[in-house]
């Protein structure tokens, strides 16, 4: 399906269809999903110290990889199948990153466990309702929050690994429990109407 280059969008995903496809359909929208809340915590882990769109045109491999993102599978891997991901050129082979991967899909699973679900967890940091930028030019919107640091806190608590704060507040984004789209990008309007 193509892309309609004459809507106005967050000028951070430019015209590259993987990437404005990711910026009109996920990024910023409420996601509820305890699965796909992993799989973008452990993509945005992967992120540290890369583009996202590196991440995003690894996603696939990394869905294969990691077995659709099931948390229980993860959280089970050996040393072995740690190995098997470091060498598998479909995902970023970081060895701390993989690492990671394993100890927060057992921390996430505690979590989901002690409140319900994951998602119960996180909505709680914002009273289960998004929270608004509001911001006019990409050059307002911050990369670090007062709420980031907070659940960033309260992740690596946890035991949670690879959650900077950047980290988080990207993450926070993404899952929309924080809307950064611009007030001009179409998006925004979806999402929140004129406010």
């Amino acid at each position: 399906m193509g892309v309609d280059i004459e809507k106005f969008r967050c000028p951070w995903c430019g015209d590259l269809p993987l990437y404005v496809r990711y910026h009109d359909e996920e990024w910023g929208a409420p996601l509820h999903d305890d699965r796909a809340l992993f799989e973008l915590l452990i993509l945005e882990g992967a992120q540290a110290g890369l583009s996202w769109l590196t991440v995003l045109k690894r996603r696939e491999g990394y869905r294969l990889a990691y077995e659709g993102f099931d948390p229980l599978r993860v959280a089970a891997y050996d040393d072995a199948k740690m190995a098997e991901l470091i060498a598998d050129a479909r995902i970023i082979r970081n060895r701390a990153k993989v690492a990671a991967s394993v100890k927060n899909a057992q921390a996430f699973l505690a979590v989901a466990e002690a409140f319900g679900s994951f998602d119960a967890y996180l909505w709680r940091f914002v009273d289960g309702k998004p929270v608004i930028g509001g911001w006019n030019a990409i050059g307002e919107v911050p990369a670090v929050t007062p709420l980031a640091e907070t659940v960033r806190r309260d992740l690596k608590a946890r035991g949670f690994g690879f959650v900077g704060p950047t980290i988080v507040y990207a993450f926070l984004q993404a899952a929309g429990l924080v809307n950064d789209h611009l007030r001009g990008c179409f998006r925004f309007r979806e999402l929140v109407g004129d406010a």
